[in-house]
């Protein structure tokens, strides 16, 4: 039985998604979540193999989120789910760990083929998201800058750019204001700027804030 939570905080869309995967004999809604102190309760309570996890949530993201799953080690496996495009967020999401990535407004079936591919450990990749990761393979080199970034890089980038001091930042990321200060000496670095002032020009610049 695959064990799954859902983290969305539109009820509606909770029980649209419930109701598709509770059809199935090999899936099991174990537990929901409106956002990311419910989700924690619910992941901690039902160790769930599956978390199908909202992009746009109050409060914290479900793209902070995923960061600090990953950043704790959680054997949770992730799918990100969105009304957002697939050009819109899908790599992003892939690339800070996510093993797929669900348009709210795509084929309900697709819900449990994610379920099942991800549960056995393989990632869940659409067609069009397919296409998107070969153009992005062969988009020319150096096309930006911030791209090499990692999800927790952007999200110190954006913060910084914002006018956020360092003690802000570690409070709402959850982590410590050293390691706030080691990724943004990992920005600065990957984009060869000299302090946050040429940051928050950059940022900017690439419409990033």
């Amino acid at each position: 039985m695959i064990k799954v939570v859902l983290c969305d905080d539109h009820a509606v869309v909770r029980r649209g998604v419930r109701d598709t995967l509770m059809e199935a004999t090999d899936v099991q809604v174990v537990g929901e979540a409106d956002g990311y102190a419910s989700l924690r309760d619910a992941l901690r309570q039902h160790k769930p193999d599956v978390l199908l996890l909202d992009v746009d949530l109050p409060g914290r993201s479900g793209l902070e989120i995923l960061a600090v799953l990953q950043e704790e080690q959680n054997p949770v496996r992730v799918v990100m789910v969105s009304m957002y495009p697939e050009d819109q967020y899908a790599i992003r999401c892939l690339k800070a760990g996510a093993m797929g990535y669900l348009n709210k407004g795509g084929d309900p079936a697709a819900l449990l083929a994610a379920v099942r591919t991800v549960a056995q450990g393989r990632k869940y990749i659409t067609a069009e998201i397919a296409e998107l990761l070969a153009n992005h393979l062969n988009a020319p080199e150096g096309a930006e800058l911030h791209d090499s970034l990692s999800e927790r890089e952007l999200q110190t980038l954006k913060k910084i750019a914002s006018g956020k001091k360092l003690s802000q930042i570690a409070e709402e990321l959850m982590i410590s204001p050293k390691t706030v200060s080691v990724y943004r000496a990992r920005v600065l670095e990957k984009l060869g700027l000299s302090n946050n002032a040429e940051l928050t020009v950059y940022a900017i610049r690439n419409q990033l804030v």
